[in-house]
Parts: structure tokens; C-alpha cells; sequence
């Protein structure tokens, strides 16, 4: 599921994805977030994404999870998917109304 995730960010920004670029996905087990985004990448997008696929959701510990991987001029991205089901993301509501504002050229 990150790779999708991490696929879909690079062709949002134009940018490659793979092991050695600005994006890649991690391995499941890695410490960090499911997406590693670097330089440009992370200008452009800066989250710091935890993806989860499951039929159950455990949606306070995931956001933890995501907070905790927060680092320095980011926002936690939860990304989570159900079988059969698109994937829906979860963020908090200022990081929501920043995007909001920078969307309908608003200054806070």
C-alpha cells in the first residue's frame, strides 16, 4: 500500500519514485513514516505519511503512530484503506484549514 501512496505523490509533483530518488516507499517493519520524502519532495509535500491497510481500524493508535513521526516543518498524513474500499486520509483540522487558505489565497 505505500508504494501506491508514494507512487501517487511522484506523479502529483513530477518527481521520480524509487529507492535512490526524492520519494520512496519503506518496507514494512522500518522506523519512520510508509513514505520518505527528501529536498524538493518534501518542500512540496510536507507531510509525514503513515499508510494502513486493514479490515480493522485502530485509528487513535495510528494517529499517534503518525504524530510521532512528525518531524520539523510537517504535517501527520494518515492514509487508510479497507479491501474494497478507496483509501481516505485523516489529518488534523488546522493542517485542513491551512491548506484551505493557501487554496483560496487567504492569510492567517
Amino acid at each position: 500500500f505505500p508504494v501506491t501512496i508514494a507512487n501517487d505523490i511522484g506523479q502529483l509533483l513530477g518527481l521520480p519514485v524509487g529507492r535512490d530518488e526524492l520519494i520512496a516507499p519503506r518496507e514494512m517493519g522500518q522506523a519512520g513514516t510508509d513514505v520518505r520524502l527528501i529536498g524538493d519532495a518534501l518542500k512540496k509535500f510536507p507531510y509525514a505519511v503513515e499508510c494502513k491497510s486493514c479490515e480493522r481500524w485502530s485509528v487513535p493508535d495510528w494517529i499517534d503512530q503518525a504524530r510521532n513521526n512528525e518531524v520539523l516543518g510537517t504535517r501527520w498524513l494518515l492514509v487508510m484503506k479497507r479491501n474494497r474500499f478507496k483509501p481516505v486520509v485523516m489529518m488534523d483540522w488546522d493542517a485542513f484549514m491551512e491548506i484551505q487558505e493557501k487554496l483560496n489565497g487567504i492569510q492567517s
